[in-house]
């Protein structure tokens, strides 16, 4: 009865496990193609060909010997700045962004000496914004305060802390008719590092990293009060390397699902399931631009219980201001495909859209924005559930 639900889409299921797998195999390409050309630091050229006019002897005045000649003002050629455009002076490079002016949006820069005069070199705050990418001193950390690789954007089983209220068109699971209605989602979790060999700017680090994530995945029923629906709970230990614009990572997690108190006595016939899945993972991730990523992974469940199958495949595309956006925020654009074995490799769909305001003294992420999923219920308790649903959302990464 489960099965034959997605029979009649196989077709599409097959369609896009064929889109993903290619993804996968072009994140791993352009990342070869990166290790063989690395990038090199941005050197600022040095002011070439300028002259100043030497500073006049003093001439002491009658009967008051050198101090008073001394007290005199410095010439007005050097008591200000050349002005900009003067002939001999090389202009500095342009330190923006090469993408679409939307996505080109002005970011913070370095604070002046006179708000932070503390800075010094190597403190948490980079050298510049200009290149992301150079390489830079690696170095033993424990506990750095920023990722070489992030949660997926609207990945529906990332660690974070996020929260998606939505209506949602297909009939409830407890029913073959009617519609859903609104539901809420909210993810409490996070991803850190734990320890890192690497260097250490303020947004993209570069080296080898052990990193820890976790998070439960709850669904309240705002129409029936707020019952809790049911709970995944997520617990990971990601192995990743990265350099340059590419990152990599090497992955455990364990994913449990439980149905929720209130649902199982209101409910009492409603199957319950104890869905588990190990599952060990192997992602790429590759930014194309500075605002501009495109990942993909493939996993396999070594321990699978509840109708859980050991494979699945994940891929995506994410439009982000990769700079410090300041207080007046950033566009965002992220989509995520996920396919899984024990649905015939169909899967689900998730789109999201918003502002973002990104940290400047750490990768700290803040959104807010609409999101729409199609395909497969992302609470594994309803497993050979469908889901058709759009709403608006908040969500906090760090």
């Amino acid at each position: 009865m489960k099965r034959s639900r997605h029979l009649s889409l196989r077709a599409r299921r097959i369609a896009l496990a064929i889109l993903l797998i290619p993804a996968c195999a072009l994140v791993v390409g352009m990342a070869g193609a990166n290790a063989q050309s690395p990038e090199t630091p941005l050197r600022l050229p040095s002011p070439v060909g300028t002259t100043l006019a030497p500073e006049p002897s003093p001439q002491p005045s009658p009967g008051l010997g050198l101090d008073s000649g001394l007290s005199g003002a410095m010439p007005d050629s050097l008591s200000r700045s050349p002005p900009p455009g003067l002939p001999g002076i090389d202009p500095l490079p342009p330190v923006g962004g090469a993408g679409p002016v939307v996505l080109d949006m002005p970011y913070e820069a370095l604070p002046s000496a006179s708000e932070d005069g503390y800075l010094t070199p190597g403190a948490a705050f980079p050298e510049g914004f200009d290149d992301l990418w150079a390489p830079r001193p690696w170095s033993w950390q424990i506990m750095p305060n920023n990722l070489i690789y992030t949660s997926y954007l609207a990945g529906p089983k990332e660690s974070r802390f996020g929260t998606v209220w939505y209506d949602d068109t297909t009939p409830p699971p407890y029913a073959t008719t009617g519609q859903e209605g609104w539901l809420w989602d909210s993810t409490l979790g996070g991803r850190a590092s734990i320890v890192r060999y690497g260097s250490d700017p303020v947004l993209h680090p570069q080296g080898f990293e052990v990193q820890i994530e976790g998070a439960a995945f709850v669904r309240l029923d705002p129409q029936d009060d707020r019952d809790l629906r049911s709970a995944d709970y997520r617990f990971g230990i990601p192995v990743v390397y990265g350099v340059g614009r590419w990152q990599t990572k090497l992955a455990y997690y364990h994913n449990s699902a439980h149905l929720g108190d209130e649902f199982m006595l209101k409910h009492p016939t409603f199957p319950r399931i104890n869905y588990v899945r190990d599952c060990i993972v192997w992602g790429n991730s590759y930014y194309l631009y500075d605002w501009m990523r495109v990942y993909g992974e493939a996993g396999w469940a070594f321990f699978t219980a509840g109708g859980a199958e050991p494979g699945e495949f994940q891929g995506g595309v994410e439009l982000i201001q990769a700079r410090p956006t300041g207080r007046q925020g950033a566009p965002f654009l992220a989509v995520n495909g996920f396919s899984r074995q024990e649905l015939d490799w169909g899967g689900n769909v998730c789109v999201q859209t918003g502002w973002a305001w990104r940290g400047r003294r750490s990768e700290k992420l803040y959104r807010i924005g609409f999101e729409y999923l199609y395909g497969a219920d992302p609470q594994y308790e309803f497993v050979y559930k469908n889901q058709n649903r759009a709403g608006i959302g908040m969500w906090y990464d760090y």
